[in-house]
């Protein structure tokens, strides 16, 4: 599949999508990402339905509306996050068979998200790729527990997808995707029960489950191609949450197809800057699946005090456009946020290079 249509435009396939979790993209804007060549951004249903709702979303017209931001919006279900918190700390809640429990606040109160709310909400947002809501697992964790990962996962899978059928019912205009989430740990015989059972249920592409680093922070290479594996490859495979850029070019090799992650807009936010080695910015210096086709600035480094070059004289994002690691530098010594902001349009710039160049 060369591009995934949505309702709000075409993206090329391999894509990445900056995770704008609240509506926003830290400390930058949207039209900085347009003008990176960024074809859509994540968002989290969770966290939406909890801040400000998904009601006063709706009444303003929906997150297209809401955050300005024109092109297609990926809602994440939330699972992830959800399964987090509560993993971290057992007062926070808990994941029952047919919902999950939250207490944001460790107390009485709760909030109960079902795979028919996680629909409806990202229904409400106007979503253009909607997560069907998942139950996560560590890759260690024993198999009683990844068993009952997949089945609750594929038995909510069917649930928000009847709940998309419902909603669909009489909607005019362009289809919005739903997406299914594989799940089973490390064991590939789960992860390929999951997948046969998430394609039978029917969905417009599949999403990678679960967490894909092992206790060192190493990639688990071995459950990323089961996972691809378990996926119908004429469909987008989503690689949920991975964003190095080595990561991605090893990952596009499995068969994945779209990536999101917070580490370009983060690493902008601490100073360091993505840039190609020298002739490394080709089709075939982005296929060193080693990461040794980039590098970082430390834009803080006494080396940029007088450096009146760009922060990559290849690059073509406003930051190095107008402005020289010089001045860069004196910003991010004043503390002044217009430092962020550029840093953070060039890091976007960078990846959507970077899609530029696999896709050629």
């Amino acid at each position: 599949m060369d591009e995934l249509i949505t309702p709000h435009g075409a993206v090329p396939l391999p894509a990445f999508f900056p995770d704008a979790t609240y509506g926003a993209l830290r400390a930058t804007g949207f039209e900085d990402a347009e003008d990176a060549g960024i074809p859509g951004c994540v968002m989290n249903t969770y966290h939406l339905y909890n801040r400000p709702g998904a009601r006063l979303i709706k009444s303003v017209g929906g997150l297209h509306a809401f955050t300005g931001w024109r092109r297609p919006i990926l809602t994440d279900s939330g699972g992830f996050q959800l399964y987090s918190l509560i993993h971290e700390n057992p007062e926070y809640g808990e994941i029952r068979d047919n919902e999950i429990i939250f207490r944001p606040d460790r107390g009485a109160e709760k909030l109960t998200f079902t795979p028919e709310k996680c629909v409806q909400a990202q229904f409400q947002y106007g979503s253009d790729i909607m997560m069907a809501l998942d139950v996560c697992t560590e890759p260690d964790d024993p198999d009683d527990v990844q068993r009952r990962s997949v089945e609750l996962t594929v038995k909510w899978a069917a649930r928000c997808k009847a709940e998309y059928e419902k909603l669909m019912k009489g909607r005019k205009g362009p289809r919005p995707l739903l997406f299914g989430i594989v799940q089973g740990g490390g064991s590939r015989a789960l992860r390929l029960e999951c997948g046969a059972r998430l394609r039978e249920i029917g969905f417009d592409g599949f999403g990678f489950g679960g967490w894909p680093l092992d206790s060192e922070g190493k990639l688990r290479e071995d459950i990323l191609q089961d996972c691809a594996d378990a996926m119908d490859e004429s469909l987008p495979r989503y690689a949920m949450g991975l964003g190095r850029p080595e990561e991605i070019v090893k990952c596009v090799s499995m068969g994945y197809t779209l990536f999101d992650c917070v580490i370009p807009t983060r690493e902008a936010r601490h100073q360091r800057l993505y840039v190609f080695k020298n002739g490394m910015a080709t089709r075939e210096g982005v296929r060193r699946e080693d990461g040794r086709f980039y590098s970082f600035l430390y834009m803080l480094d006494e080396a940029h005090v007088r450096d009146k070059s760009p922060v990559d004289p290849d690059c073509d994002c406003v930051l190095c456009r107008r402005y020289s690691r010089a001045y860069l530098h004196h910003l991010f010594r004043i503390g002044d946020p217009q430092a962020f902001r550029l840093a953070t349009a060039h890091n976007l710039r960078f990846y959507a290079r970077l899609m530029e160049l696999i896709r050629s």
